[in-house]
């Protein structure tokens, strides 16, 4: 029922820049945070930004200054703009909605792999 699918990964030069998009259905977007998050191998993962029902946005230290989280809820879908890339923004960016209250919830994309070469 509930899908999340991201898009628009690929690979980049360092300072280059990308947008990913994560389009969603079976879900009531417009209550959902809306969060990016991301994985390299090895690591844990980690939160990169997200964006609350209000459009309130909260930002990784390491993104700040450099990606913005941005929402379209005619659209229901969620932006994740990437400017001034490093090789360290390499890994795979996962979607996730999630809710609280009554219709509460979470929900994860397969994610889309982003690689930032030197």
């Amino acid at each position: 029922q509930v899908q999340l699918v991201e898009s628009g990964g690929g690979l980049v030069q360092a300072g280059g820049s990308l947008r990913l998009s994560c389009a969603t259905s079976g879900l009531i977007f417009a209550i959902n945070t809306m969060g990016w998050y991301r994985q390299a191998p090895g690591k844990q993962r980690e939160l990169v930004a997200s964006i609350g029902s209000g459009g309130s946005t909260n930002y990784a230290d390491s993104v700040k200054g450099r990606f913005t989280i941005s929402r379209d809820n005619t659209k229901n879908t969620v932006y994740l703009q990437m400017n001034s890339l490093k090789p360290e923004d390499t890994a795979v960016y996962y979607c996730n909605a999630n809710r609280r209250g009554i219709l509460r919830g979470d929900y994860w994309g397969e994610g889309t792999l982003v690689t930032v070469s030197s």
